[in-house]
């Protein structure tokens, strides 16, 4: 197994404090990180799509996946009847191999908690998953997110454990639903991200429906 692997280049991207230094740590786990996240038994990218198929009927528009990674997500949304989708993500190594793939129209270089490159009022939906976590993107990118976001649009995330209180997420839900720009939909429990390995590190699915 890789257990050790995988969890040495998970303190690399948790520990990371630059968008550089985290760009570069994707760089350097890139070519592994499919194989070294499956024998932790990652789930996210895949379980995404129940919520994902819950909520967005295929067909309705596009969908972006929001720090795609190696796309992951990809294959088993378009198996699912989901053609129109533009993955996202800060590392060129990670979208090089998401473009492997052949489940993405379009992919793009930008950074959450940054201005994103689209229209307002441009996807069907967003999903995002293990992006809201330990050094990663801020609770604000979801401000551009939702920009971008038809109205009777979709959200679609996941947010880790340790960083929802102190990352101010709630805080943000909060201003989005005063400002009406989304309302709450569906939340999951707090569940496990890896069915394998890493028993203590638990995430939670949000649904908001933009408005």
């Amino acid at each position: 197994m890789n257990f050790d692997k995988a969890n040495a280049a998970l303190d690399s991207v948790y520990t990371a404090d630059s968008p550089e230094a985290l760009a570069k740590a994707y760089a350097d786990w890139a070519a592994t990180y499919d194989s070294e996240t499956a024998s932790l038994g990652y789930l996210l990218p895949f379980l995404i799509t129940a919520w994902l198929a819950r909520h967005v009927p295929p067909g309705e528009g596009p969908l972006l996946d929001a720090g795609c990674g190696t796309g992951l997500s990809g294959p088993s949304l378009k198996a699912l009847g989901y053609g129109d989708i533009t993955g996202l993500d800060l590392s060129d190594d990670m979208l090089k191999l998401a473009g492997s793939r052949n489940a993405y129209i379009k992919l793009k270089k930008a950074m959450l908690g940054g201005p994103l490159p689209w229209p307002d009022r441009h996807f069907r939906a967003f999903f995002s998953t293990g992006v809201f976590t330990i050094g990663h993107a801020p609770a604000a990118g979801l401000h551009e997110l939702v920009r971008i976001t038809k109205s009777g649009g979709h959200a679609i995330f996941t947010v880790r454990d340790q960083v929802f209180e102190s990352g101010g997420f709630q805080a943000v839900f909060d201003e989005l639903m005063q400002a009406e720009k989304w309302r709450a939909v569906e939340q999951s429990p707090w569940f496990r991200c890896y069915a394998i390995g890493d028993p203590e590190a638990l995430v939670k699915t949000f649904v908001f429906q933009v408005l």
